[in-house]
């Protein structure tokens, strides 16, 4: 052999004191049970540490992954906006302006409660142009009354009188009625020449002010004016809600069509009255009318990454609103930026980071009502500022995202306008995010500290026990000098 087994003996860091050559002490198996109980305690705390989940937080320019458009997902109620006219549109400041957006929305008829009152609604507001009749003056509007003015009483009367009652719905004040009043006028004096209503009794055209009949268009949740409604005789006139069953009219309005429409309703009903009418009017012109006055939109949007809008209102291209009844209160029940995040997944995150999420939804189950204390033409806006927060783990050997979300902030307010009145969510984008990094931890440094632990206590235990025996043997010398 190259070494000798005496040269490697040389180099023996932990050479060995023979047992008899030590000497055990009281105060030394003190001060060794009090280590070891210290090593045992520093090292629980490392190893939780070690397995405990720390995270550095900083705030950098977003690099979102998903491009250049953010989603918006909503459940807003509204229980004085009907279906029938209620829009969703979007802005921004880049110009973009997107009107009554119905891919990605979905309306449902609430009563005042916001309760469902019914199924779906598949329309949306009117915005093709109406084909209107020859505008005449005046005087010869007053000329041709053909249209049975009615009132509640006469309403309920008629309605139970007539296989079909077709009603024009309209304020004085408005333009668009006042465009449609001698078409209106005339083909119900064709109509009651055709089809009297006392021999014939098929038919009959009428009319409600809803300046004076407040409560009867109230009835029949008018929003919007004029509005054609067609209500029939029969197993569908029913006494719920307040209201019959009925349809409303949205095709042209000059005397040509609708008077070859109302012919088309009388054609399919024998004269002897049992049968009711069915499908005689094209899809196109004639849908369900609102079963109550209150709508909920849930769905999405997407939407640049720029300051802009989101309004809900009501639209309409042939009709006019009267702002003053017009009521934009509404419940929030979800409202959300970004992709949509699983319940178990940001559970688990916040397992870790139990603040993340606090502001996800901030305005979910929030009530913004207008009890008119503001008088009329109250609108409701909404300011959201935006932030994204990702949360990054480095616990492989790259970079994994657990999760991206966005929180915001918002502040709400209830302010009178000149316009129709809207609820209006304003939302703008930080350019900055918030990065929340997972903060890996070494296995070789958790071994290196409890090394260290070890090799720590064991030395100062060592110290301590030297300076104690020495203490005690000079006390010992002392006191043997004094004797002599």
């Amino acid at each position: 052999m190259m070494f000798s087994s005496s040269k490697i003996k040389s180099v023996d860091f932990y050479r060995k004191i023979p047992r008899d050559l030590t000497e055990a002490s009281l105060s030394g198996a003190g001060l060794s049970i009090v280590a070891a109980l210290a090593m045992i305690f520093l090292f629980g705390m490392e190893l939780s540490n070690y397995l405990s989940f720390s995270t550095s937080t900083s705030i950098i320019v977003d690099n979102s992954s998903d491009g250049d458009f953010l989603r918006i997902d909503f459940n807003i109620s509204f229980p004085a906006l009907s279906c029938e006219f209620a829009s969703v549109d979007v802005s921004d400041v880049l110009g973009t302006n997107r009107l009554n957006i119905t891919k990605t929305i979905r309306k449902f008829s609430i009563d005042p409660h916001l309760r469902p009152a019914g199924v779906e609604v598949l329309f949306g507001p009117l915005l093709r142009l109406i084909k209107h009749g020859d505008e005449v003056d005046e005087g010869a509007v007053e000329a041709v009354e053909g249209a049975m003015p009615l009132n509640g009483t006469s309403f309920n009367k008629f309605s139970q009188l007539y296989p079909i009652l077709v009603v024009n719905f309209y304020a004085p004040w408005c333009n668009w009625s006042f465009r449609l009043k001698p078409s209106w006028d005339k083909a119900a004096k064709i109509i009651k020449e055709r089809y009297d209503p006392e021999i014939d009794g098929r038919i009959l055209l009428a009319k409600v002010d809803c300046t004076e009949e407040v409560d009867l268009c109230r009835r029949h949740h008018i929003q919007g004016y004029p509005s054609i409604r067609i209500f029939r005789k029969g197993s569908d006139v029913r006494e719920d809600h307040g209201h019959h069953e009925h349809e409303s009219y949205y095709g042209d309005r000059d005397t040509e069509t609708l008077v070859e429409t109302m012919e088309g309703l009388v054609a399919s009903i024998p004269t002897e009255k049992r049968k009711l009418a069915l499908e005689d009017i094209s899809n196109a012109i004639k849908r369900p009318a609102p079963l109550t006055g209150g709508c909920r939109i849930e769905g999405y949007v997407r939407v640049k990454k720029v300051p802009g809008n989101l309004v809900i209102s009501a639209r309409s291209e042939a009709h006019s609103f009267d702002a003053s009844q017009m009521n934009m209160s509404h419940v929030i029940s979800h409202l959300s930026f970004g992709k949509t995040i699983s319940p178990q997944v940001l559970s688990d995150v916040k397992r870790l980071l139990p603040y993340l999420g606090r502001s996800h939804d901030k305005l979910n189950g929030r009530s913004f009502i207008n009890h008119k204390d503001l008088n009329a033409n109250v609108t409701i806006e909404h300011y959201l500022q935006v932030v994204k927060t990702e949360v990054v783990t480095r616990r492989s050997s790259r970079e994994q995202t657990l999760i991206e979300e966005y929180e915001y902030t918002s502040h709400s307010s209830l302010a009178q306008s000149l316009q129709i009145p809207v609820a209006k969510f304003h939302f703008e984008l930080s350019p900055m995010q918030v990065l929340v990094t997972e903060n890996a931890k070494s296995f070789s440094h958790f071994l290196t500290n409890l090394c260290a632990i070890i090799g720590g206590v064991f030395t100062v235990a060592g110290i301590l026990d030297s300076i104690f025996h020495h203490t005690v043997r000079l006390m010992k010398k002392v006191d043997l000098g004094k004797k002599f």
